[in-house]
């Protein structure tokens, strides 16, 4: 594991599922930014606030790039664990990083990212509000 991954940051375990496969039994590649978007969502939710309360404050997050390094093959049935932090902040966007693993953590299978920007419901770009950052800088 990488001793610069950001902090505060969660582990997200998922099943690799039969439908997630390709015909090689290997992960289908654009499943990779599914699975990080799991993880993402766990991440909010273990700061103390899911998703969908943050959409009702008035804060979308749409990804505004994404990225995935492949780096190692994920198969039908794996157990992986996807590591997940934010690693930037910027006035109206910010960025989580993600790394995905083998069930034991010995064997990256992936890294990437997503930018998000903040927008209200009308797609209006908002600051980042001080509640926001706060939250999402401290796990439960």
């Amino acid at each position: 594991m990488h001793d610069d991954f950001p902090s505060p940051a969660i582990w997200f375990t998922h099943r690799i599922s039969y439908g997630e496969t390709d015909t090689m039994g290997v992960l289908y590649y654009a499943e990779y930014l599914h699975i990080f978007e799991r993880a993402r969502s766990e991440f909010i939710r273990a700061c103390g606030m899911s998703y969908r309360d943050v959409e009702e404050k008035d804060i979308i997050l749409p990804v505004r790039e994404a990225q995935c390094r492949y780096r190692s093959p994920a198969r039908y049935d794996d157990l992986v664990q996807v590591h997940t932090a934010i690693s930037q902040w910027g006035r109206a966007s910010m960025r989580f990083v993600y790394e995905m693993w083998n069930e034991d953590k010995t064997r990256l299978l992936a890294t990437g990212s997503t930018q998000h920007a903040l927008v209200n419901h009308q797609g209006r770009p908002v600051a980042v509000p001080d509640w926001l950052r706060e939250l999402l800088g401290n796990l439960n």
